[in-house]
């Protein structure tokens, strides 16, 4: 194993995960930045609230790719033959984890950006695209039935250990279903004013009309 090579990898990854892309389009296209509006939040749930259908959906999918291409590198490093095979599950683990706090502690804005739900979802695309898309069906059905997307992500992030419990397990699944639990916690947390705020029948349903000022 290549310890200085993984470290890099890891940085890269965080790097990667930090680039605010809600941040940089609000400012470049609308000249704000988006926590200054809305819930406060660097994330794609906000861009749309704040920016618009368009600009949010741009957001989502850019911070889709950020976790995708940070799960991807890790079989860059395989290739490269700084990791394993056997160790290529941890490996996206550990550099799509770095994606995400990447995007939730952002070095580039002030360590103050999203809630990573997004870029989760595309770590988790690139380690079973299979369950990825149930998470989706899931937070889909939940955001449609709700009009909460604060309980879809968290009921969506939770879909992923929970199928992966309900289905044949692995032997790399463990890691997965351990990571899962413990990842759906920190959303859960993260999320836990807009959890206050559904019991007490406050918090403002989803509403993605197109607009061009916050």
């Amino acid at each position: 194993m290549h310890f200085e090579t993984i470290a890099i990898g890891v940085v890269l990854a965080y790097l990667l995960g930090s680039l605010p892309s809600s941040v940089w389009l609000g400012q470049a296209y609308f000249g704000i930045d988006v926590r200054d509006f809305g819930s406060g939040n660097a994330g794609a749930t906000n861009t749309f609230r704040v920016l618009g259908k368009k600009a949010g959906i741009t957001v989502m999918a850019l911070d889709i790719f950020k976790g995708l291409t940070a799960v991807t590198l890790a079989t860059v490093w395989m290739q490269l033959g700084f990791i394993n095979e056997s160790q290529i599950i941890l490996f996206k683990l550990i550099f799509g984890i770095s994606a995400v706090l990447g995007h939730v502690f952002p070095i580039y804005v002030g360590f103050k950006g999203g809630k990573g739900v997004a870029t989760l979802l595309g770590m988790v695309l690139g380690i079973n695209p299979v369950v990825a898309g149930i998470c989706v069906a899931v937070f889909m059905i939940v955001l449609l039935s709700t009009k909460y997307v604060s309980l879809g992500s968290i009921i969506g992030t939770l879909a992923f250990p929970v199928t992966l419990v309900l289905t044949d397990i692995q032997p790399n699944d463990m890691i997965l279903i351990f990571f899962g639990f413990a990842f759906s916690g920190v959303v859960f947390f993260t999320h836990k004013k807009n959890v206050l705020r559904i019991l007490n029948g406050t918090e403002n349903k989803a509403n993605f009309r197109s607009k061009k000022n916050p």
